[in-house]
């Protein structure tokens, strides 16, 4: 048999009426990334929260910092409730107005249009579309020059530098990419399959040796 699965965009939020059980952090979350094959159950996890602030920290401590979230899929509404727990200011630019105003009433934070997201300044941008990403490897979520932002992340991590990590450093704002979020998540997934603490540093070795 096996231990567990990892799953993806679109089937973060559609999987969870097929498992026996759902963690409690998860079904906050309305997605699962993980799915733990256990005693005979299917259980799901996500990963992606804790992902994502462990990759945010590397750069900047997320606590009491205003955020802006691109996106109200599975890994918005993951990361968006990594932050809240953080004591973070989150807010969602999507979009979908339905998808949005659900995720920020979920999360008790603000709903905005993409569009109004212009002029605005905040301390951190996070894309969490797939924007960046093949076929839309060359287009840009948002007009990076219309905003005031300090740091930026981008969980696309192929290309490793997105259209939008690209113009953020040459902007001048710290950049993190989607890798670190992928290692992080991925090493709390090898914990959730094995038990084990992951092998961090031979997982990036891996990924990096894939990606470049």
């Amino acid at each position: 048999g096996i231990r567990g699965l990892s799953v993806t965009i679109p089937y973060k939020s559609d999987i969870i009426p097929l498992l026996d059980r759902v963690d409690p952090i998860a079904e906050k979350i309305g997605a699962v990334n993980t799915v733990v094959s256990r005693d005979g159950s299917l259980v799901g996890y996500n990963t992606d929260a804790a992902g994502a602030i462990d990759a945010l920290r590397e750069v900047i401590d997320p606590k009491k910092k205003n955020t802006v979230i691109l996106g109200s899929g599975g890994a918005a509404k993951a990361i968006a409730y990594g932050l809240k727990e953080q004591g973070g200011k989150v807010t969602i630019a999507a979009r979908s107005k339905k998808a949005g105003e659900d995720l920020a009433l979920r999360l008790n934070s603000a709903y905005i249009t993409i569009g109004e997201i212009r002029g605005m300044r905040m301390d951190i941008l996070i894309n969490a579309t797939p924007v960046g990403m093949y076929p839309q490897e060359e287009q840009l979520p948002v007009d990076l020059s219309a905003i005031r932002v300090e740091t930026v992340m981008d969980i696309v991590y192929n290309p490793l530098e997105t259209p939008l990590l690209k113009k953020a450093a040459a902007l001048g704002c710290r950049t993190i990419s989607g890798v670190r979020m992928l290692i992080f998540q991925g090493a709390e997934q090898f914990r959730l399959w094995t038990g084990l603490e992951a092998p961090v540093e031979a997982m990036e070795t891996a990924v990096m040796k894939v990606l470049t």
